[in-house]
């Protein structure tokens, strides 16, 4: 019972920081803070994104294992604009790290918890 708890709150993580991060890279480079007026093509980031929501919001473990790893790529953009950049960039890039870190924790737990024993 308290396993499918957690399993259900760690689904629930992952879900919402990716929708999340979905949403957030696409607003920042079309709207908030765009590197060009207008937006530019960095909003494309967000295409791979899509690719492990399908999965994740249905509780493929595979998924989830996968995810975990591929979400650090977004981590590493984070931080580097979030050291590089200024002012609302720089602000939505320590955003950006913040969901990929609850992403990749929920992912890896999931996929703990929902192994064969």
């Amino acid at each position: 019972m308290i396993q499918n708890i957690k399993l259900q709150y760690l689904r629930l993580g992952a879900s919402i920081s990716l929708i999340a991060l979905i949403l957030l890279c696409l607003a920042w480079e079309t709207i908030l803070a765009p590197l060009k007026p207008g937006g530019s093509l960095l909003m494309l980031k967000t295409l791979p994104l899509l690719l492990p929501l399908f999965g994740i919001l249905h509780g493929k473990r595979y998924t989830y294992q996968w995810a975990s790893m591929f979400i650090l790529l977004y981590f590493t953009e984070g931080v580097v604009r979030a050291w590089s950049d200024v002012g609302l960039s720089a602000k939505l890039a320590l955003i950006e790290v913040v969901l990929s870190v609850v992403f990749f924790a929920c992912a890896i737990y999931f996929a703990k918890f929902t192994r064969a024993k």
